[in-house]
């Protein structure tokens, strides 16, 4: 048994939002209250152009998703990557499952051209500091949010 990361896949969709509210679960972050949007965005990511999921997949089986958007600023006279969400099913911890979802989309990333690839760690996901510094992150500033609904 060995873990594939791929693309996702139309006929993921329904355990990649499974996997979704295990985050949501986990981070206290908010979720809508229609599941809808949420498939409308997975579905959008799927063509590549503004982003992408991958998944971690152990002989057909999920067991972890990272989804990543890619957003162009002039500083960087184009793209570049922002991680947004990683999932890792609690079975599937110790089997480098975040790892390689990781290392999946820093070598897509770099790839396609993007010259930074950034993340942002929530109060409740401080503590993942030290796995993304495994990866070459550094911690620079903070972030500032604004809820526009």
């Amino acid at each position: 048994m060995s873990v594939e990361i791929r693309p996702a896949r139309a006929e993921d969709e329904a355990r990649c939002l499974e996997l979704l509210a295990v985050l949501a679960g986990t981070t206290g972050s908010a979720r809508p209250s229609e599941q809808e949007p949420i498939a409308a965005a997975f579905r959008s990511l799927l063509d590549g152009a503004r982003g992408e999921i991958l998944v971690a997949d152990e002989d057909g089986l999920l067991l972890g998703m990272a989804s990543v958007s890619y957003n162009i600023a002039m500083r960087y006279g184009g793209e570049y990557c922002q991680l947004e969400e990683l999932i890792v099913t609690p079975e599937a911890r110790g089997k480098n499952v975040g790892a390689l979802l990781v290392q999946s989309t820093v070598d897509r990333a770099r790839a396609r051209g993007c010259p930074e690839y950034g993340l942002y760690l929530l109060p409740t996901t401080e503590h993942n500091l030290p796995f993304y510094q495994k990866f070459g992150f550094e911690k620079i500033g903070t972030e500032l949010r604004q809820r526009l609904d």
